[in-house]
């Protein structure tokens, strides 16, 4: 497999999706929770070290796991835990037509999780509107009105990451959207608070297992309406 990807990215507020032909992947774990669909030749990966071959693969939000071959092209769904039940996301999409389409029509109409605190809510409420800059965790504490220790319990509980992993998550997922959209990998970082390129870099590497440059240059981009 090239290290190049290519094809269709479509980016919702709490989803992607991607149809093409993925390159070849480092072992790396993201936060989202990814499904991938092979109209043609089987998918060969490695799941927290064994290596898997079939059509249809399930990965659970930051399950170890590496991309090792596959034949044609693939549909990808990437969906955020704090939003989507993982058994209710992989019943909506078992039997559904293998298109963006489609998989964007289920992943609307799916019922979205709902955070049993709402200081939860507050604190990202926070950290959206911080992207740009530096986050304090301590800030985002004193938003959601509670101590740092007790944010970081509850991100633990209701969101299954601790909080710097989370930041990482939003302010990668801001700099994708700004690079795919014309802007540097430079003007992507900055303008989605990583310190330069190259710290963005890094952490494409460590959550999707892949350079920036390789990964976004031969995709294109739809943003998804609200």
């Amino acid at each position: 497999m090239k290290p190049e990807w290519s094809g269709r990215l479509w980016l919702g507020p709490d989803y992607g999706l991607i149809q093409g032909i993925p390159g070849h992947t480092a072992p790396h774990a993201h936060y989202a929770h990814q499904l991938m669909f092979s109209p043609g030749g089987p998918i060969t990966a490695s799941l927290d070290g064994r290596v898997t071959t079939a059509h249809r693969l399930f990965i659970p939000s930051r399950m170890p796991h590496a991309i090792l071959h596959t034949e044609g092209e693939v549909l990808m769904v990437y969906a955020e835990p704090g939003a989507f039940d993982p058994d209710l996301l992989q019943a909506a999409l078992a039997d559904r037509q293998l298109s963006l389409e489609a998989l964007d029509r289920t992943l609307r109409q799916l019922p979205r999780r709902a955070l049993e605190d709402t200081r939860v809510e507050r604190a990202l409420m926070a950290l959206d509107q911080q992207l740009s800059g530096k986050i304090s965790a301590h800030a985002l504490a004193q938003a959601a009105h509670v101590s740092l220790s007790q944010l970081e319990r509850l991100f633990a509980n209701q969101l299954g990451v601790p909080v710097r992993r989370l930041v990482l998550w939003r302010r990668l997922r801001v700099a994708l959207g700004l690079a795919l959209g014309g802007n540097t990998l430079t003007e992507a970082a900055h303008g989605a608070g990583f310190a330069d390129s190259a710290h963005f870099s890094r952490t494409m590497k460590q959550l999707f297992g892949v350079t920036a440059g390789a990964s976004l240059r031969h995709l294109q981009l739809t943003l998804l309406p609200l």
